[in-house]
């Protein structure tokens, strides 16, 4: 595996990895303050016809070149609140 990267170069479609080693979904938006460099959270979209779902920052793991670790598994992710 790759060396972690910081939260700011993340891009929408990046994989999603659950704690399960599950793939949860992907980046679907990147929710912060870029210049002030505060890091919020993910929408994750879990695919076709799925809703997303927000996951706070304090659930981000690492975080490596188009994967993205998060710290719950599917059935954690699937409770979380969905977002628009």
């Amino acid at each position: 595996m790759t060396n972690p990267v910081s939260w700011v170069v993340v891009e929408r479609g990046w994989s999603v990895i659950g704690s399960d080693g599950e793939k949860l979904g992907y980046v679907d938006d990147i929710l912060g303050d870029f210049e002030a460099d505060i890091f919020d959270g993910l929408s994750v979209s879990g695919g076709l016809f799925k809703e997303r779902r927000y996951v706070p920052a304090e659930q981000v793991g690492p975080i490596y070149d188009g994967e993205i670790h998060v710290l719950i598994g599917k059935d954690e992710f699937e409770r979380l609140p969905t977002t628009h």
